[in-house]
Order: structure tokens, then C-alpha cells, then sequence
């Protein structure tokens, strides 16, 4: 039985097995979605969207849906992995079952747990039930399957007015204990109006077994708030992810999403901003640094559809071996945002003969009072300044490793959080080969 039949027929056996609230709406929601997906099916390099990014060899796989969860997994097994050197809620699913005694979600300034619970909980299940798949519904067939699928994952709320004083990680662990799994995270993020909130995300396979994880983010950014993202990606190499990120942004709202892809056999993201209002800022930054045969593709969208708004889009890569790359960045300036300013760059890296960048960066404007540009580089390294450095004492493998560090430096930068600064850095540092006794 080839996978989409298996997802299909085990859509029942989900919904005995307590899938998300099957009193609420989010019933009919994941009903609807499954049928969504069953016409549909996953996506193959027939689909524009899809030229460069082939499931095939993942959907060979025979991946369990129903992962068991190893009860024996300890702080000890995941530290690691988490900023311990910061004060901060966290929220720690193992094999995508939220794990109550690793986490630490004692608030005073914010709504965090799950959100299954939430939906158990009046104040929270209206929330829910007004925001959960309003931006995701009916984008692609991998959001329509994690739809349907979606059991647990993070539910922030964030009250208007309000200062989140320490940062939220969510992390997502895969044990291995079943030799091949799809895991469907879910998250869903509200910050109301005036507020401010910094979130860490990591997904994490801790055995050799393949994992496949079809991750759905919806975030919600109301009137004057500040939401600042950041997502780790630095997994084995027997582990894919299909990260699907969507925006929706209210006037004069701040809204800036991070991307560090070190790790992964593949590794999709689909990150998309709406904007909803005025005055808005959206920022959009991420670093690629590959090796083997790892593939990456990022998908953004930027959707102006008001006056008076920016957004900001710079992604690097640096690619070795013979692995590949796809950027695939879409402004779309709609017709009443005059006055719009909207930046995007790609600039790629190839250190070897066999590595692979297929970039395309679009704009498609229907204003005509408008500053908008796009840019994209893709080359090698310097050879008179590695020349150069060498010249000056420096072993040539530390000269390329630091001409490399300054070409990621304007996106690392611009990461707020001292201690994610730094681990973002040594995680740089790992993947370029060397240990340089200094941070960006």
C-alpha cells in the first residue's frame, strides 16, 4: 500500500485514537482536510512549486503514523539541545507527545501549553477555535495532511499589553524507537496587541532511523506587536522536515522569522507573511550551510496588500559536496499597497564542483508607487583574499572558514538573543570544520 492510501485509511484509527477535540469544529476541519488530501496527493516534480525537491525516495519509506513514545528519555538524552544558559518556558514533545516533566511552562506574563489541552479549556478553546487553519486552510496538500493528523503541539497566547520576559523554546524530539515515523507537529502562536515575544524551535531525531516531520506554524501578529522567530534546523542525516510557516500581520506590527538549516537529508520550508494592515514590518532572514548530498529549499511569500508597509528578505548558502539548494522567494505587491518598500536577496556559496543552487527570485508589482528590488549572487570564494590571509599566517582551512563566517555574518547579527547568538555561531563554526575562538 503506497503511503497517501496508508495515510488515508489510517485517518480513522487517528480519530479513535483522540485526535484534537472531536466536539469542537476542528472535527469537521481535519474531516475536510483529509478529503482535501486524498484528491490532491503529495506534491512531485510535475508541480512548479515542487521542480527542485523530489519526496520520492521519503515516501518509499514504509513510516509508521502511530509512533510509541520511550518513556526513558531524560533531560540528560536532550540538553544539548536546549539553551540552558537563559531563563525560558519550554515546551518538550517526545515523539510528538508533550512531555509534562522535561517541560517548564510556568508563566506569569503568558499563555503557553499544548494544544490539545487548550481545547479542553473554554478561555483557550475560543481562541482556538477562531484562529486554528485560517492562513493554512487549503494551501497545500502538506498542510491539509498535517491538518488532519494534528494531535499536540504548542499554543501561545500572548494578552495584549505584554512584555514576554523570557524566551519560549519548543522542542520536538524523535526517539527512533520505531525504525521509520512521520511525526505532525502543530503550532499555534496569538500575540495581541502592544505585546512582544521571542520563540526558539527545534526539531531533533536522537537515533539514526529515518524521520520524516511535516511541521505547520500559524502565527497571528495583532496591532503594534513584535514577534521574533527563530528556528534551528541541525538534524541527522537520515531525517527530512517539510516546514510550513504562515504569517498574518495587523498594522504596525513587527513580525521577523529566522532560519539556521545546518542539518537534514531534506529539508523544505514554506514561510509566507499576509499582511493585514499598515505600517507593517516583516523580516525574513536565513543561512544554509550543506553538505553530502543534504538538500534545502526555502519557499517565501510576501503578500502586500496595504500601503504603507516594508518587508526584508536576506537568505546565504553555502554549499559543499554535492549537495543542493533551491531559494524560491515571490513579492507579490498588490494593487492598494502604494508606498510599499520591499527588499529580497540570495546570496549563494558553492565551495565544490558538485554542489547545486537552482534560485529563483520574483517579483510580480501591481503598484506603481513603490521602491522594490531583488538581488542574487551565487560565486566562490575570493581567491586573492584566501591568497592573502594565507599570506599573513593564517592556515589556509581557518581562511576559509573566516572569509566564509563573514559572508553569513549580516544574517547571524540579527539574532536578538545573546546565548541563541552564540549557540547559532559554534553550530556555524561545526559545520564549516574549524573551532574559531570567537563569535560574530
Amino acid at each position: 500500500m503506497e503511503l497517501k492510501e496508508k495515510l488515508v485509511a489510517s485517518f480513522l484509527a487517528f480519530e479513535n485514537k483522540g485526535g484534537l477535540d472531536l466536539d469542537s469544529k476542528t472535527h469537521a476541519t481535519r474531516l475536510q482536510a483529509i478529503q482535501n488530501f486524498e484528491k490532491r496527493g503529495f506534491p512531485t516534480k510535475k508541480d512548479e512549486e515542487w521542480k527542485y525537491t523530489s519526496l520520492k525516495s521519503i515516501l518509499k519509506k514504509d513510516l509508521g503514523l502511530f509512533p510509541s513514545t520511550d518513556t526513558s528519555i531524560g533531560f540528560k538524552d536532550i540538553k544539548e539541545y536546549i539553551l540552558n544558559d537563559i531563563e525560558s518556558y519550554t515546551l518538550i514533545f517526545i515523539d510528538g507527545v508533550f512531555n509534562s516533566f522535561l517541560s517548564s511552562t510556568t508563566h506569569d506574563d503568558c499563555d503557553v501549553c499544548v494544544l490539545s489541552s487548550a481545547l479542553t479549556r473554554p478561555k483557550y478553546k475560543m481562541i482556538v477555535d477562531n484562529y486554528f487553519n485560517t492562513i493554512a486552510k487549503d494551501n497545500n496538500s502538506l498542510t491539509e495532511l498535517n491538518t488532519a493528523f494534528t494531535k499536540e503541539g504548542a499554543f501561545i497566547n500572548i494578552p495584549k499589553n505584554t512584555i514576554v520576559q523570557k524566551p519560549i523554546q519548543i522542542l520536538n524530539f524523535s526517539t527512533g524507537k520505531e525504525s521509520e515515523v512521520m511525526l505532525q507537529p502543530r503550532n499555534l502562536v496569538v500575540v495581541g496587541e502592544n505585546s512582544h515575544v521571542q520563540i526558539i524551535e527545534r526539531h531533533q531525531n536522537l537515533s539514526k532511523n529515518t524521520t520524516l516531520t511535516n511541521s505547520v506554524t500559524e502565527i497571528f501578529v495583532h496591532k503594534r506587536a513584535i514577534v521574533d522567530f527563530y528556528k534551528i534546523q541541525d538534524d541527522t542525516k537520515d531525517s527530512s522536515m517539510i516546514d510550513s510557516t504562515f504569517v498574518s500581520q495587523k498594522q504596525q506590527s513587527v513580525a521577523s522569522v529566522h532560519t539556521y538549516s545546518f542539518g537534514g537529508k531534506m529539508t523544505r520550508n514554506n514561510l509566507e507573511f499576509y499582511h493585514e494592515g499598515e505600517h507593517i514590518t516583516s523580516n525574513l532572514n536565513g543561512i544554509s550551510i550543506l553538505h553530502d548530498k543534504q538538500h534545502v529549499d526555502n519557499h517565501t511569500l510576501v503578500n502586500h496588500k496595504y500601503p504603507n508597509c516594508e518587508s526584508h528578505e536576506l537568505y546565504k548558502g553555502i554549499y559543499d559536496d554535492k549537495s543542493t539548494g533551491v531559494f524560491n522567494g515571490k513579492v507579490l505587491v498588490q494593487q492598494a499597497a502604494q508606498k510599499t518598500n520591499a527588499f529580497q536577496q540570495n546570496n549563494t556559496i558553492l565551495i565544490s564542483d558538485g554542489a547545486t543552487i537552482n534560485a529563483k527570485p520574483q517579483l510580480e508589482i501591481f503598484a506603481d508607487d513603490v521602491k522594490c528590488s531583488h538581488g542574487c549572487t551565487i560565486g566562490q570564494l575570493d581567491e586573492s583574499a584566501l591568497f592573502y590571509m594565507q599570506s599573513r599566517g593564517i592556515p589556509k582551512k581557518e581562511a576559509k572558514a573566516l572569509l566564509l563566517f563573514a559572508f553569513g555574518n549580516d544574517v547571524v547579527e540579527k539574532i536578538k538573543i545573546p546565548q541563541l547568538k552564540t549557540r547559532i555561531t559554534k553550530l556555524i563554526a561545526k559545520n564549516l570544520g574549524v573551532n574559531l575562538g570567537f563569535e560574530l
